[in-house]
This record gives C-alpha cells, structure tokens and sequence, in this order.
C-alpha cells in the first residue's frame, strides 16, 4: 500500500494545491495532507482554520487525510510508516529549490522518495502569496480559492 504525504502551510488553500490533493489522491493508496506547525511563520489563518479548509475541500476524496505536524518532515514521514512525499512545482525556480530538499531528504532516508507533481497549467502562477496579496488590497481572488474560503479571507484582512 502506497502512502504519500503532501506537507506545506497552505496559508490559504489555493485551486492549486487541491488539483495536486485531487491528482495525487488518483496515483497513490492514501494520501495525508500534512499541515506544518510553524510558529515562526506570521500565518492569516490559525493552524486550525487552515485543515478545517482542508478537510472541508476534500470531503469527498476518502483516502486523503488532514494532519498537523511539526519538526522535520523525515521524521514525520517515519513515524507514521509513509515511503512518498509529494511536492508541487510550478516553476524552473520551484524545481530547484524542491530538489535540493529532495536530496537532502533522500541523504537522511534512502527509503523516502519524493514525487513532483507539475501544476496544472491554469495555476502555474498562482501562490498563497499572491492570494493575499491580491486580497489585502481587496483584489478578486475568485480565481485562485475555492469559494467558501473568499469571505473568510476577506474578514481576515478588514479585522487586521
């Protein structure tokens, strides 16, 4: 049985990170969507906010799972017995950087492979970063949130 791990902040959840969930959920036996704890992160959306979003989009895919973790992700993924990470590259720049955590990762734990997913063409640009950019200055972000997600997004920058 195959178990992948998708790790990052997903601070907020974009349409690209759920077309990686939804592909990756077709490739592999179990996917976990692995939420980083990363108090030194300044964060829009609590850790709790952030895999409740999670877990709302994807309801409907039944072998993909919603936890937090913190620390190295080696360990993670050795604790809980999964052999698979999974990372999305949009760019030459994602790559390169991927890579080099690929290695390092694969030097600590020959038995951990990464797999890189390449976005899907339509969000080949798109961030976290630009989505609350975009939102901090009250710009559409219909295009890069699922829809539910907008007005929260939204609250977070008129209470900031």
């Amino acid at each position: 049985m195959s178990k992948a791990v998708y790790p990052g902040s997903f601070d907020p959840l974009t349409f690209g990170h759920l077309d990686i969930i939804e592909r990756a959920a077709k490739i592999f036996d179990e996917v976990i969507v692995a939420v980083l704890r990363n108090s030194s992160k300044n964060s829009l959306f609590s850790l709790d906010e952030r895999v409740s979003m999670i877990v709302e989009e994807t309801k409907g895919l039944s072998n993909v799972t919603v936890v937090t973790f913190d620390g190295l992700l080696i360990d993670y993924m050795r604790k809980i017995k999964a052999n698979v990470i999974i990372r999305g590259v949009r760019t030459v720049t994602d790559f390169e950087y991927e890579f080099q955590i690929a290695q390092t990762n694969h030097v600590q734990d020959t038995n951990i492979e990464t797999v890189f997913l390449t976005s899907d063409l339509q969000y080949s640009y798109l961030s976290s970063t630009i989505v609350k950019e975009f939102a901090s200055y009250g710009g559409d972000i219909t295009k890069f949130v699922p829809e539910h997600l907008i007005e929260r997004i939204k609250l977070k920058y008129q209470d900031g």
